[in-house]
């Protein structure tokens, strides 16, 4: 399928003094270079046999006594050398229940020292942990493991509840352990399989399997927020790439406190020999944690680092704000699963030490990290660029990765060639390559035919989904969904630059630009979420508010001209950070409103 050629054009252009905003090219990018460079070569040389679980193992010798993971809610704590224990054991005793090199095996646990242990445990048996995000609903995690088709389940109650309320699903299943209190039947219990494999000699527990860095070691699912989650097969040569690079983008040292509100985070601790604190909060809501429990956990445990949801910082930042708190110890905050408005950045600059930054890892389940940029370059530097129509800046190119812009199209693209790259500064499909890439699906050749482009060598290039482009300092910026373009009679008409700029008005949470209508001719609506007490009643005051954003739109960039709004109370939003808005739900009730 050809490039569609209505795509070959910028986002919004800041308005500059006296000139009205245009859409044009960019200068070409200058800076150190982002593509073209062997991603292979910038984290050094890479192990081909290599075992994630050495990292923990690594740690237990070198900080035995340091503490390796803590429970904020009950203060429960556990020391690497402890914890590399407990994964031994849990690894002899599910190696005596069958579990083998190379099975799948579900995990549904929660954030908790026993997730770590157990998570390690696999990894030292060669078995593949499988870890579905809770939050992403029921009818699609049912779909996912039937999908994955695991030999194995460990689980809690509510786990083992579903798989006798659909078998169907956990048919493939042959082996299984319960986490706590659980009915009977469900397996036996955790507690009795770590002691068995605790009175296994030290040499049977101590043992580890000898996997090579493209062996399977996990399978983790997108958010599925534009479609199915889908499962992601994690390489431990993967994962030993990222711990480097992100070592290398934020200087992660041993003896850091984490505070660990997206708990696959805490895996990666382990590798940096940093203490992974677990808030006490559902990580399947994080948009409903409760922002005093946030703070205590990390002014208790002084943590150094975070790394959460947009959502959680949302209510975080002002209920510090309102109460004069402040995290002094906080030096390091990881905001990632949505664009970060420069209003979130500078809210939190304000709880932070002098020191401390906010940064905003860009990248996918499939490929992280991707980019990144740090929060006292976004606020000041470029909020006025961000919020005059050119997009979200998403930083520079993270080391490891090797980016490119293609010319937009939906379907599979059977090859690579250099000549599906745009002009320098143009807008495209951003398109990755490089060690922290995830080679293809677990069991989806559709969506590998999708998102995955063979270059004749026996690599491949990734497909992001994601609009953007670099721009003359050979930052990325970030225009939005593929999927979520607007495809309307003047041509393709990017998300998030036009949503930036309305984003500015003080009575607007968050906006979402959707079309209405058939392609080629869509109207572009804009929905908007006013703050609390703000919602428009009547005729009369929804002209006002939409007079107000028209007037916006007018001083910041005229390129972002929307005619047609509508107020929605509460966007729904994806279930994993609870960040990222489901358009689709919302072009659906925009279509039924201008009925």
């Amino acid at each position: 399928m050809p490039s569609d050629p209505r795509c070959r054009t910028l986002p919004l252009r800041r308005r500059a003094a006296g000139h009205r905003a245009t859409l044009a090219r960019l200068p070409e990018s200058r800076g150190r270079p982002v593509t073209g460079t062997d991603p292979f070569k910038a984290l050094g040389k890479l192990p081909q046999r290599v075992n994630t679980a050495g990292f923990l193992s690594q740690s237990a010798e070198t900080w035995p006594d340091v503490e390796a993971v803590i429970e904020a809610k009950s203060d429960k704590r556990i020391t690497f050398a402890q914890l590399e224990a407990r994964a031994s054991h849990m690894a002899a005793g599910l190696h005596a229940l069958g579990v083998e090199f190379g099975d799948r095996v579900c995990l549904f646990v929660p954030a908790s020292i026993e997730f770590v242990a157990l998570t390690f445990a696999l990894f030292k048996l060669g078995a593949v942990p499988v870890l579905a995000d809770p939050g992403m609903g029921r009818k699609r995690l049912l779909a996912c493991v039937k999908r994955i088709q695991p030999r194995g389940m460990i689980g809690v109650a509510k786990a083992h509840a579903a798989r006798r309320l659909f078998p169907k699903a956990f048919e493939s299943v042959e082996i299984s352990v319960a986490v706590g209190w659980c009915l009977p039947g469900s397996g036996p219990k955790l507690a009795a399989v770590e002691a068995a494999g605790a009175r296994e000699s030290s040499e049977e527990a101590g043992l580890v399997a000898e996997t090579e860095a493209a062996d399977a070691a996990a399978v983790l699912f997108t958010s599925g927020s534009t479609g199915p989650p889908k499962g992601v097969l994690y390489t431990h040569g993967m994962f030993h790439a990222q711990v480097l690079a992100l070592k290398t983008l934020y200087g992660f040292e041993a003896g850091e406190v984490d505070l660990a509100c997206f708990p696959l985070f805490a895996l990666f601790d382990v590798a940096f020999g940093s203490t992974s604190v677990f808030p006490d909060m559902d990580v399947s809501r994080p948009a409903s944690c409760n922002p005093a429990k946030i703070v205590r956990a990390a002014q208790t445990y002084k943590a150094t680092s975070a790394f959460g949801s947009p959502a959680i910082w949302k209510r975080v930042a002002p209920w510090c704000m309102d109460r004069g708190e402040r995290m002094e110890a906080l030096r390091r905050v990881l905001v990632a699963g949505a664009p970060v408005s420069p209003d979130l950045i500078r809210a939190l600059h304000g709880i932070l030490p002098l020191e401390g930054d906010v940064h905003t890892p860009y990248g996918a389940t499939e490929c992280l990290p991707v980019a990144s940029i740090a929060g006292r370059t976004v606020v000041p530097y470029l909020e006025e660029r961000i919020q005059s129509g050119e997009g979200t800046c998403v930083g520079r190119v993270a080391p490891g990765i090797d980016l490119r812009l293609i010319g937009v199209q939906d379907g599979p693209i059977e090859s690579w060639s250099e000549d599906l790259v745009v002009a320098p500064g143009e807008l495209g499909e951003m398109v990755v390559r490089g060690p922290v890439v995830t080679a293809h699906y677990v069991a989806d050749p559709e969506h590998d035919a999708l998102a995955k482009i063979p270059d004749g060598q026996g690599g491949h290039w990734h497909r992001m989904g994601d609009l953007g482009y670099l721009d003359g300092d050979a930052r990325l910026w970030f225009c939005g969904r593929k999927s979520h373009r607007l495809q309307t009679s003047r041509g393709m008409r990017p998300t998030v630059p036009v949503e930036n700029v309305y984003n500015t008005h003080p009575r607007v949470v968050r906006t979402a630009l959707v079309g209405v209508g058939p392609e080629g001719e869509q109207l572009s609506v804009l929905c908007v979420q006013p703050t609390a007490g703000s919602m428009p009643k009547g005729k009369a005051m929804r002209h006002g508010f939409q007079e107000q954003l028209k007037e916006i739109s007018r001083k910041r960039c005229e390129e972002a001209a929307v005619e047609n709004f509508l107020f929605h109370p509460d966007f729904p939003v994806d279930p994993r950070h609870n960040a990222k808005i489901e358009r689709e739900q919302l072009q659906a009730w925009a279509s039924e409103q201008l009925s």
